[in-house]
């Protein structure tokens, strides 16, 4: 990028900055030219999870629970970006504190301050009357942003991939490891899996202003899988064989009611309540097609982690 197009009037803050997907989209703004603000309430992470790039963003101390610490965060920001996800519960931070209050207090201090843009990361399937605490809560939050911030882009990414995801990485460890794969109930939850890097550049396009008459957008990758057919083709990439077992949802719940006990739960009820339902694109929603962007599919990122097993390479995520 030539210095020239460099601009610190382009300032945007993101909220998550330091996160699987927030990570990637201060990474792209800075490609951009755009002045960027990775807002934490851990600001000495920043310069540790950005050190190997050329461009560095600027470290915010700010807390999305605390109304008080937002406004000095976006003040004079041409956009804000909301990445923050909780898949836990723990104490005060509730589904409904962080993807609802704290969401709409955000937007709203963002509308307050005259921002041009909002953008809300939220998730394909959110829906304010699921039975899910975690998915109506994503639903519910969708609204509130709307509300306090008409006009917001609401993203909508299906599940999403990387080398260091928690996903497809955990797929291909345990398909390498077990001698029966277990499903969820009979695999035959549809999925759209879409790379992370594909969706921080959606994000930065719209807010480069590549999109008008759209706010709702749905990112999912060029093929549909189910479940089972999914687990299959990642087989065929590693050139091993996945005896596969169905396991019914009761079972999954109940495990994963244990491992919520454990300090880094390697399940959770809401990441089986996710697996119940399609995670795939509506036909009819703008997507990545619309932002001229080719999507990537698994086959990429499965390579990538194999060459990080084989090497046991250490290196910053794409």
């Amino acid at each position: 990028m030539d210095p020239d197009d460099l601009n610190p009037e382009r300032i945007v803050t993101v909220f998550g900055g330091t996160g699987f997907l927030g990570r990637r989209i201060v990474k792209r703004l800075l490609e951009r030219g755009f002045t960027v603000r990775a807002a934490s309430r851990h600001p000495a992470r920043v310069p540790l999870v950005f050190s190997s790039i050329t461009r560095m963003p600027e470290a915010v101390e700010a807390d999305i629970l605390d109304a008080s610490s937002i406004g000095s965060a976006i003040t004079g920001s041409q956009a804000v970006v909301n990445a923050v996800s909780l898949y836990v519960e723990h104490g005060v931070q509730t589904f409904e504190r962080v993807h609802v209050k704290a969401a709409a207090d955000l937007a709203a201090a963002s509308r307050d301050r005259a921002i041009d843009q909002f953008v809300q990361i939220s998730g394909i399937g959110s829906d304010p009357q699921s039975d899910s605490n975690y998915i109506r809560a994503r639903g519910r939050g969708e609204g509130a942003v709307e509300s306090a911030f008409p006009g917001a882009f609401i993203v909508r990414p299906a599940v999403m991939t990387g080398p260091d995801d928690a996903f497809l990485t955990t797929i291909v460890r345990m398909i390498r490891l077990l001698p029966v794969y277990p499903l969820f109930g009979d695999g035959g939850t549809r999925l759209q899996p879409v790379y992370v890097a594909d969706v921080a550049e959606a994000v930065s396009r719209l807010i480069d202003g590549r999109t008008q008459g759209s706010s709702i957008f749905e990112f999912g990758g060029p093929r549909i899988y189910t479940y089972k057919e999914l687990l299959r083709e990642i087989a065929r990439q590693l050139d091993t064989h996945v005896k596969l077992m169905p396991v019914p949802f009761a079972v999954w719940n109940a495990l994963a009611g244990v491992t919520e006990l454990l300090p880094a739960a390697p399940i959770t009820r809401n990441q089986i309540d996710l697996m119940r339902q399609d995670n795939v694109a509506a036909i009819d929603a703008p997507g990545l097609k619309e932002l001229d962007i080719e999507p990537r599919d698994i086959d990429e990122v499965i390579r990538v982690i194999e060459q990080r097993r084989r090497v046991g390479s250490l290196s910053s995520p794409a």
